[in-house]
Protein backbone atom coordinates (compact mmCIF):
# COMPACT_ATOMS: atom_id res chain seq x y z
CA UNK A 1 0.00 0.00 0.00
CA UNK A 2 1.37 3.22 -0.97
CA UNK A 3 2.36 5.86 1.75
CA UNK A 4 0.37 8.70 2.15
CA UNK A 5 1.45 12.35 1.84
CA UNK A 6 2.60 13.89 4.94
CA UNK A 7 1.27 17.20 5.83
CA UNK A 8 2.13 19.66 9.55
CA UNK A 9 1.65 22.87 10.11
CA UNK A 10 3.19 25.29 12.03
CA UNK A 11 2.22 28.94 13.30
CA UNK A 12 5.26 31.17 13.35
CA UNK A 13 3.86 34.41 14.41
CA UNK A 14 -0.22 35.44 14.69
CA UNK A 15 0.01 36.09 10.71
CA UNK A 16 2.53 34.14 9.90
CA UNK A 17 2.24 29.98 8.92
CA UNK A 18 4.36 27.52 7.63
CA UNK A 19 3.46 24.08 5.22
CA UNK A 20 5.63 21.14 5.95
CA UNK A 21 5.05 18.86 3.18
CA UNK A 22 6.06 15.45 2.26
CA UNK A 23 5.54 13.38 -0.44
CA UNK A 24 6.07 9.73 -0.83
CA UNK A 25 8.62 8.05 -2.96
CA UNK A 26 6.10 6.32 -5.37
CA UNK A 27 4.23 9.58 -6.33
CA UNK A 28 7.46 11.00 -6.94
CA UNK A 29 9.24 7.97 -9.25
CA UNK A 30 5.54 8.55 -10.89
CA UNK A 31 5.87 11.88 -11.92
CA UNK A 32 10.09 11.87 -12.34
CA UNK A 33 8.85 9.07 -14.82
CA UNK A 34 6.11 10.94 -16.45
CA UNK A 35 8.52 13.77 -17.28
CA UNK A 36 10.92 11.51 -18.77
CA UNK A 37 8.30 9.65 -20.93
CA UNK A 38 7.14 13.24 -22.34
CA UNK A 39 10.65 14.48 -22.78
CA UNK A 40 11.58 11.33 -25.02
CA UNK A 41 8.47 12.37 -27.17
CA UNK A 42 9.82 15.41 -27.80
CA UNK A 43 13.51 15.40 -27.31
CA UNK A 44 15.80 15.57 -30.72
CA UNK A 45 18.95 13.52 -29.17
CA UNK A 46 21.75 13.18 -32.11
CA UNK A 47 21.93 9.27 -32.95
CA UNK A 48 18.66 8.36 -32.23
CA UNK A 49 14.94 8.45 -33.71
CA UNK A 50 12.80 10.90 -32.19
CA UNK A 51 11.46 9.07 -29.06
CA UNK A 52 13.81 6.48 -28.84
CA UNK A 53 16.38 7.84 -26.93
CA UNK A 54 17.30 5.70 -24.04
CA UNK A 55 15.89 6.75 -20.37
CA UNK A 56 20.09 7.10 -18.98
CA UNK A 57 21.21 9.20 -22.19
CA UNK A 58 17.67 11.53 -21.12
CA UNK A 59 18.93 11.37 -17.76
CA UNK A 60 22.47 12.28 -18.06
CA UNK A 61 21.87 15.63 -20.50
CA UNK A 62 18.36 16.38 -18.83
CA UNK A 63 18.56 15.24 -14.91
CA UNK A 64 18.95 18.42 -13.67
CA UNK A 65 15.96 20.21 -15.70
CA UNK A 66 13.77 16.71 -15.21
CA UNK A 67 14.36 17.44 -11.41
CA UNK A 68 13.88 20.74 -11.50
CA UNK A 69 10.91 20.64 -13.46
CA UNK A 70 8.95 18.03 -11.48
CA UNK A 71 9.76 19.56 -8.25
CA UNK A 72 8.13 22.10 -9.37
CA UNK A 73 5.25 20.33 -10.61
CA UNK A 74 4.52 18.48 -7.20
CA UNK A 75 4.77 21.40 -5.62
CA UNK A 76 2.04 23.30 -7.86
CA UNK A 77 -0.10 20.40 -7.90
CA UNK A 78 -0.12 19.61 -3.91
CA UNK A 79 0.40 23.02 -2.40
CA UNK A 80 -3.22 23.98 -3.63
CA UNK A 81 -4.54 20.78 -2.84
CA UNK A 82 -3.13 20.68 0.99
CA UNK A 83 -4.38 24.40 1.51
CA UNK A 84 -7.54 23.49 0.26
CA UNK A 85 -7.82 20.27 2.81
CA UNK A 86 -6.56 22.33 5.65
CA UNK A 87 -9.10 24.88 4.73
CA UNK A 88 -5.99 27.40 4.79
CA UNK A 89 -6.09 31.07 2.84
CA UNK A 90 -3.08 32.65 2.32
CA UNK A 91 -2.86 36.41 1.89
CA UNK A 92 0.72 36.61 0.49
CA UNK A 93 2.88 34.54 -2.15
CA UNK A 94 3.74 31.46 -0.26
CA UNK A 95 7.46 30.91 -0.12
CA UNK A 96 8.53 27.66 -1.10
CA UNK A 97 11.52 25.87 -0.57
CA UNK A 98 12.60 22.47 -0.78
CA UNK A 99 14.75 20.40 1.46
CA UNK A 100 16.45 18.86 -1.38
CA UNK A 101 16.72 17.59 -4.54
CA UNK A 102 14.27 15.25 -6.48
CA UNK A 103 15.35 11.61 -6.38
CA UNK A 104 13.12 8.70 -7.33
CA UNK A 105 13.78 6.55 -4.61
CA UNK A 106 12.99 9.15 -1.75
CA UNK A 107 10.01 11.38 -0.37
CA UNK A 108 10.13 14.74 -1.67
CA UNK A 109 9.72 17.20 0.84
CA UNK A 110 9.30 20.79 0.63
CA UNK A 111 7.65 23.98 3.14
CA UNK A 112 5.67 26.45 2.41
CA UNK A 113 5.56 29.51 4.73
CA UNK A 114 2.99 32.47 3.87
CA UNK A 115 1.16 34.81 5.42
CA UNK A 116 -2.89 34.64 7.11
CA UNK A 117 -5.22 36.69 8.71
CA UNK A 118 -5.01 36.84 12.54
CA UNK A 119 -7.71 34.50 14.49
CA UNK A 120 -10.07 36.80 16.18
CA UNK A 121 -12.51 35.35 18.27
CA UNK A 122 -13.76 38.67 19.95
CA UNK A 123 -13.58 42.85 19.20
CA UNK A 124 -14.28 45.28 21.28
CA UNK A 125 -16.66 47.57 19.99
CA UNK A 126 -19.28 48.75 22.01
CA UNK A 127 -19.42 52.22 24.70
CA UNK A 128 -17.29 54.12 22.62
CA UNK A 129 -17.21 58.22 23.09
CA UNK A 130 -17.58 59.79 19.90
CA UNK A 131 -17.83 63.30 18.55
CA UNK A 132 -20.11 63.98 15.72
CA UNK A 133 -18.99 67.37 13.99
CA UNK A 134 -22.06 69.76 13.33
CA UNK A 135 -22.80 70.18 9.84
CA UNK A 136 -22.58 73.86 9.34
CA UNK A 137 -22.80 76.09 6.51
CA UNK A 138 -22.53 79.85 6.53
CA UNK A 139 -23.18 82.88 4.53
CA UNK A 140 -19.57 83.52 3.87
CA UNK A 141 -19.12 79.45 2.54
CA UNK A 142 -21.89 80.34 -0.04
CA UNK A 143 -20.18 83.39 -1.08
CA UNK A 144 -16.81 82.02 -1.84
CA UNK A 145 -18.15 79.25 -4.09
CA UNK A 146 -20.46 81.72 -6.00
CA UNK A 147 -16.95 83.95 -6.50
CA UNK A 148 -15.29 80.54 -7.63
CA UNK A 149 -17.83 80.40 -10.42
CA UNK A 150 -17.82 83.65 -11.33
CA UNK A 151 -14.09 83.75 -11.50
CA UNK A 152 -14.54 80.59 -13.38
CA UNK A 153 -16.88 82.00 -16.07
CA UNK A 154 -14.71 85.19 -16.41
CA UNK A 155 -14.09 86.87 -20.04
CA UNK A 156 -10.15 87.38 -20.60
CA UNK A 157 -10.37 90.88 -22.23
CA UNK A 158 -7.23 93.47 -22.81
CA UNK A 159 -7.34 96.15 -20.22
CA UNK A 160 -8.47 99.62 -21.59
CA UNK A 161 -6.53 101.56 -21.40
CA UNK A 162 -3.99 99.45 -21.62
CA UNK A 163 -1.54 98.73 -18.77
CA UNK A 164 1.14 97.11 -17.58
CA UNK A 165 0.54 93.35 -15.61
CA UNK A 166 -0.38 92.52 -12.08
CA UNK A 167 -1.24 89.64 -10.30
CA UNK A 168 -4.94 87.83 -11.95
CA UNK A 169 -3.71 88.66 -15.66
CA UNK A 170 -3.49 85.98 -18.38
CA UNK A 171 -0.18 86.56 -20.20
CA UNK A 172 0.58 84.66 -23.08
CA UNK A 173 4.14 84.18 -23.63
CA UNK A 174 7.09 82.55 -25.79
CA UNK A 175 10.28 81.49 -23.85
CA UNK A 176 13.76 79.51 -24.23
CA UNK A 177 15.42 78.10 -21.78
CA UNK A 178 19.45 77.84 -21.72
CA UNK A 179 21.20 75.65 -19.14
CA UNK A 180 25.26 76.13 -18.79
CA UNK A 181 24.95 78.44 -21.62
CA UNK A 182 23.21 76.05 -24.11
CA UNK A 183 19.93 76.39 -24.95
CA UNK A 184 17.90 73.66 -24.57
CA UNK A 185 15.57 72.20 -27.41
CA UNK A 186 12.56 70.92 -25.78
CA UNK A 187 12.54 72.89 -22.83
CA UNK A 188 11.03 76.32 -23.97
CA UNK A 189 7.61 77.16 -25.63
CA UNK A 190 5.22 79.81 -27.77
CA UNK A 191 1.78 80.91 -27.25
CA UNK A 192 1.65 79.50 -23.66
CA UNK A 193 -0.78 81.37 -21.14
CA UNK A 194 -0.24 81.63 -17.25
CA UNK A 195 -1.89 83.57 -14.69
CA UNK A 196 0.22 85.85 -12.62
CA UNK A 197 0.21 84.77 -9.02
CA UNK A 198 -1.51 81.57 -10.01
CA UNK A 199 1.17 79.56 -9.28
CA UNK A 200 1.11 77.86 -12.22
CA UNK A 201 4.53 79.37 -12.76
CA UNK A 202 7.99 79.41 -11.38
CA UNK A 203 8.30 82.09 -8.82
CA UNK A 204 11.22 83.62 -10.49
CA UNK A 205 9.08 84.17 -14.09
CA UNK A 206 6.05 85.07 -12.11
CA UNK A 207 8.03 88.09 -10.70
CA UNK A 208 10.28 88.84 -13.70
CA UNK A 209 6.64 89.19 -15.88
CA UNK A 210 4.89 91.09 -12.56
CA UNK A 211 4.80 94.85 -14.18
CA UNK A 212 5.58 94.03 -18.16
CA UNK A 213 3.38 95.09 -21.13
CA UNK A 214 2.88 93.44 -24.12
CA UNK A 215 5.90 92.92 -26.27
CA UNK A 216 8.19 93.53 -23.56
CA UNK A 217 11.37 91.04 -23.17
CA UNK A 218 11.52 89.17 -19.07
CA UNK A 219 14.84 87.15 -17.97
CA UNK A 220 14.15 84.96 -15.23
CA UNK A 221 16.91 82.54 -13.17
CA UNK A 222 15.57 79.23 -11.27
CA UNK A 223 17.55 76.66 -9.85
CA UNK A 224 16.36 73.32 -10.74
CA UNK A 225 16.56 70.87 -7.18
CA UNK A 226 19.06 68.28 -7.41
CA UNK A 227 16.04 65.24 -7.49
CA UNK A 228 15.10 66.92 -10.82
CA UNK A 229 13.49 64.14 -13.25
CA UNK A 230 16.22 65.25 -15.98
CA UNK A 231 19.24 64.17 -14.59
CA UNK A 232 20.88 67.46 -17.33
CA UNK A 233 19.06 69.48 -14.57
CA UNK A 234 19.88 68.22 -11.39
CA UNK A 235 20.76 71.38 -9.23
CA UNK A 236 21.74 73.86 -12.90
CA UNK A 237 20.88 77.04 -12.63
CA UNK A 238 17.90 77.48 -15.88
CA UNK A 239 18.00 81.01 -17.41
CA UNK A 240 14.18 81.40 -19.05
CA UNK A 241 14.36 84.42 -21.85
CA UNK A 242 10.63 85.32 -22.37
CA UNK A 243 8.32 87.39 -24.22
CA UNK A 244 5.48 88.58 -23.23
CA UNK A 245 2.89 88.05 -26.56
CA UNK A 246 -0.41 89.18 -25.33
CA UNK A 247 -2.46 90.21 -21.90
CA UNK A 248 -5.70 89.81 -20.88
CA UNK A 249 -7.57 90.45 -17.50
CA UNK A 250 -10.20 88.52 -16.46
CA UNK A 251 -13.66 90.30 -16.60
CA UNK A 252 -15.66 89.03 -14.35
CA UNK A 253 -19.98 88.69 -14.53
CA UNK A 254 -21.97 90.38 -12.55
CA UNK A 255 -23.97 88.35 -9.54
CA UNK A 256 -26.82 88.24 -11.34
CA UNK A 257 -30.04 86.04 -12.72
CA UNK A 258 -28.64 86.77 -15.87
CA UNK A 259 -25.47 84.71 -14.76
CA UNK A 260 -27.38 82.14 -12.85
CA UNK A 261 -29.35 81.74 -16.30
CA UNK A 262 -26.17 81.56 -18.43
CA UNK A 263 -24.55 78.39 -15.82
CA UNK A 264 -28.14 76.65 -15.82
CA UNK A 265 -30.29 77.87 -13.62
CA UNK A 266 -33.47 80.15 -13.36
CA UNK A 267 -32.76 82.65 -10.88
CA UNK A 268 -29.88 83.61 -8.53
CA UNK A 269 -31.64 82.44 -5.82
CA UNK A 270 -32.11 78.92 -7.17
CA UNK A 271 -28.29 79.02 -7.76
CA UNK A 272 -27.40 80.28 -4.28
CA UNK A 273 -29.64 77.32 -3.01
CA UNK A 274 -28.05 74.74 -4.89
CA UNK A 275 -24.49 75.63 -3.39
CA UNK A 276 -25.92 75.74 -0.27
CA UNK A 277 -27.20 72.37 -0.56
CA UNK A 278 -24.06 70.94 -2.35
CA UNK A 279 -22.05 72.14 0.42
CA UNK A 280 -24.08 70.82 3.33
CA UNK A 281 -23.80 67.53 1.82
CA UNK A 282 -20.12 68.25 2.20
CA UNK A 283 -20.54 69.39 5.51
CA UNK A 284 -22.72 65.99 6.39
CA UNK A 285 -19.91 63.95 4.29
CA UNK A 286 -16.95 65.30 6.02
CA UNK A 287 -18.50 65.05 9.63
CA UNK A 288 -19.29 61.63 8.68
CA UNK A 289 -15.99 61.06 7.83
CA UNK A 290 -14.17 62.26 11.03
CA UNK A 291 -16.67 60.17 13.01
CA UNK A 292 -15.76 56.66 10.96
CA UNK A 293 -12.07 58.23 11.57
CA UNK A 294 -12.58 57.79 15.01
CA UNK A 295 -14.09 54.46 14.96
CA UNK A 296 -11.12 53.25 13.07
CA UNK A 297 -8.43 54.84 15.89
CA UNK A 298 -10.77 53.29 18.85
CA UNK A 299 -10.84 49.86 17.49
CA UNK A 300 -7.39 49.81 16.89
CA UNK A 301 -6.74 51.25 20.77
CA UNK A 302 -9.15 48.51 21.85
CA UNK A 303 -8.08 45.87 19.85
CA UNK A 304 -4.08 45.63 19.68
CA UNK A 305 -3.58 42.24 17.04
CA UNK A 306 -1.00 41.44 14.11
CA UNK A 307 -1.91 42.36 10.59
CA UNK A 308 -0.23 40.57 7.77
CA UNK A 309 2.97 42.83 6.31
CA UNK A 310 1.88 42.51 3.03
CA UNK A 311 -1.70 43.37 3.24
CA UNK A 312 -0.50 46.62 4.86
CA UNK A 313 2.15 47.18 1.96
CA UNK A 314 -0.90 46.82 -0.67
CA UNK A 315 -2.58 49.23 1.20
CA UNK A 316 0.64 51.89 1.60
CA UNK A 317 0.75 51.72 -1.81
CA UNK A 318 -2.60 52.32 -2.86
CA UNK A 319 -2.21 55.55 -0.52
CA UNK A 320 1.23 56.91 -1.42
CA UNK A 321 -0.65 56.25 -5.39
CA UNK A 322 -3.42 58.53 -4.37
CA UNK A 323 -1.11 61.42 -2.65
CA UNK A 324 1.12 61.83 -5.30
CA UNK A 325 -1.64 61.56 -7.91
CA UNK A 326 -3.85 64.63 -5.77
CA UNK A 327 -0.70 66.45 -6.18
CA UNK A 328 -0.17 66.67 -9.49
CA UNK A 329 -4.08 66.88 -10.03
CA UNK A 330 -3.26 70.21 -7.84
CA UNK A 331 -0.08 71.19 -10.01
CA UNK A 332 2.30 70.48 -7.36
CA UNK A 333 5.00 67.71 -7.27
CA UNK A 334 6.07 65.40 -4.19
CA UNK A 335 10.19 65.69 -3.56
CA UNK A 336 12.17 62.60 -2.43
CA UNK A 337 12.43 64.27 0.93
CA UNK A 338 8.78 64.73 1.12
CA UNK A 339 7.86 61.25 -0.01
CA UNK A 340 10.28 59.59 2.60
CA UNK A 341 8.42 61.51 5.18
CA UNK A 342 5.18 60.40 3.77
CA UNK A 343 6.15 56.93 3.66
CA UNK A 344 6.26 57.00 7.51
CA UNK A 345 3.28 58.41 8.39
CA UNK A 346 1.34 56.17 5.34
CA UNK A 347 2.78 53.05 6.45
CA UNK A 348 1.25 53.40 10.11
CA UNK A 349 -2.12 54.94 8.53
CA UNK A 350 -2.13 52.09 6.39
CA UNK A 351 -1.46 49.65 8.97
CA UNK A 352 -4.22 51.25 11.15
CA UNK A 353 -6.81 51.14 8.13
CA UNK A 354 -5.69 47.16 7.72
CA UNK A 355 -6.10 46.14 11.20
CA UNK A 356 -9.40 48.08 11.68
CA UNK A 357 -10.77 46.03 8.06
CA UNK A 358 -9.62 43.03 9.77
CA UNK A 359 -11.80 43.58 13.14
CA UNK A 360 -14.58 45.07 10.85
CA UNK A 361 -14.60 41.62 9.30
CA UNK A 362 -14.11 39.75 12.18
CA UNK A 363 -17.76 41.54 13.92
CA UNK A 364 -19.33 41.03 10.37
CA UNK A 365 -18.76 37.19 10.32
CA UNK A 366 -20.40 37.10 14.08
CA UNK A 367 -23.32 39.43 14.21
CA UNK A 368 -24.53 37.52 10.10
CA UNK A 369 -24.17 40.97 8.37
CA UNK A 370 -25.46 40.61 5.11
CA UNK A 371 -25.63 42.56 1.51
CA UNK A 372 -28.42 42.08 0.14
CA UNK A 373 -30.02 43.16 -3.52
CA UNK A 374 -32.21 45.89 -2.21
CA UNK A 375 -28.80 47.26 -0.27
CA UNK A 376 -26.71 46.83 -3.69
CA UNK A 377 -29.71 48.69 -5.50
CA UNK A 378 -29.62 51.91 -2.96
CA UNK A 379 -25.38 51.69 -3.38
CA UNK A 380 -25.82 51.64 -6.96
CA UNK A 381 -28.56 55.11 -6.52
CA UNK A 382 -26.10 57.01 -4.80
CA UNK A 383 -23.11 56.13 -6.74
CA UNK A 384 -25.49 57.74 -9.75
CA UNK A 385 -25.64 60.57 -7.25
CA UNK A 386 -22.48 61.63 -6.49
CA UNK A 387 -20.67 60.57 -10.23
CA UNK A 388 -23.64 62.02 -11.96
CA UNK A 389 -23.79 58.34 -14.46
CA UNK A 390 -27.19 56.61 -14.89
CA UNK A 391 -28.24 54.30 -12.60
CA UNK A 392 -28.74 51.68 -14.87
CA UNK A 393 -25.47 52.35 -17.11
CA UNK A 394 -23.59 51.60 -13.41
CA UNK A 395 -25.76 48.32 -12.58
CA UNK A 396 -24.25 47.02 -16.00
CA UNK A 397 -20.97 48.07 -15.15
CA UNK A 398 -20.97 46.42 -11.45
CA UNK A 399 -21.76 43.04 -12.90
CA UNK A 400 -18.19 42.46 -13.35
CA UNK A 401 -17.31 40.65 -10.64
CA UNK A 402 -14.42 42.66 -9.19
CA UNK A 403 -16.24 46.06 -9.22
CA UNK A 404 -19.60 44.51 -7.40
CA UNK A 405 -16.79 42.67 -4.43
CA UNK A 406 -15.91 46.54 -4.31
CA UNK A 407 -19.10 47.71 -3.71
CA UNK A 408 -20.24 45.05 -1.79
CA UNK A 409 -17.04 45.97 0.53
CA UNK A 410 -18.11 49.43 0.96
CA UNK A 411 -21.89 48.84 2.07
CA UNK A 412 -20.56 46.19 4.46
CA UNK A 413 -18.57 48.46 5.70
CA UNK A 414 -21.29 50.87 6.05
CA UNK A 415 -23.54 48.53 7.78
CA UNK A 416 -20.78 47.66 10.72
CA UNK A 417 -19.78 51.99 11.09
CA UNK A 418 -23.80 52.22 11.25
CA UNK A 419 -23.97 49.07 13.83
CA UNK A 420 -21.14 50.80 15.94
CA UNK A 421 -22.37 54.32 15.89
CA UNK A 422 -25.43 52.89 17.09
CA UNK A 423 -23.60 51.19 20.17
CA UNK A 424 -21.73 54.17 21.42
CA UNK A 425 -22.13 57.58 22.97
CA UNK A 426 -21.97 60.61 20.53
CA UNK A 427 -21.61 63.91 21.03
CA UNK A 428 -22.37 66.89 18.66
CA UNK A 429 -19.15 68.81 18.20
CA UNK A 430 -15.67 68.34 16.65
CA UNK A 431 -13.47 65.46 18.76
CA UNK A 432 -10.73 66.99 20.96
CA UNK A 433 -7.42 67.11 19.24
CA UNK A 434 -6.15 64.19 20.96
CA UNK A 435 -9.15 62.27 19.29
CA UNK A 436 -7.93 63.03 15.56
CA UNK A 437 -5.18 60.65 14.85
CA UNK A 438 -6.21 58.77 12.64
CA UNK A 439 -4.43 60.37 9.65
CA UNK A 440 -4.88 61.92 6.50
CA UNK A 441 -5.53 58.94 4.90
CA UNK A 442 -7.70 56.84 7.48
CA UNK A 443 -10.44 54.95 6.38
CA UNK A 444 -13.45 56.25 5.88
CA UNK A 445 -16.93 54.74 4.46
CA UNK A 446 -17.74 58.59 2.24
CA UNK A 447 -13.89 58.42 1.22
CA UNK A 448 -13.49 54.83 0.41
CA UNK A 449 -17.57 55.26 -1.20
CA UNK A 450 -16.02 58.12 -3.37
CA UNK A 451 -13.16 55.94 -4.84
CA UNK A 452 -15.50 53.18 -5.62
Amino acid sequence: MAAPMQVSVQRISPVVLELQVEVPANQVKAEVDKAYLNLGKRAHIKGFRPGKAPRDVLTRLFGPQVANDVANAIVNDMLPKVLTEKNLTPVSQPAVEAEKGVNPKEPFSFKARFEVQPEIEDVKFEGYELFRPKAEVDEKAVEEQLEGLRQRNAALKAPEPARAAQKGDVLSIDFTLSIDGKEVKDGGGQGVQIELGSGQALPEIDAALMGKNTGDKATAEHTFPAEHPREDFRAKVGVFAITVTDLKERVLPTLDDEFAKDIGFDTLVALRADVHTKLEKNAKDRSETILAEQIVQKLNEQNPCDVPPSLVEQQARIMEQEVVMSARRMGQRVTKEQAEQLQVAIRADAERKVRAGLLMAAIAKKHEFKVTDEDIEKGLAELAEETGKNVAKLRVEYREKSKRDILIGMILEDKILDFIEAKSKITDGDPPKAAETGGSESASKEEEKKEG
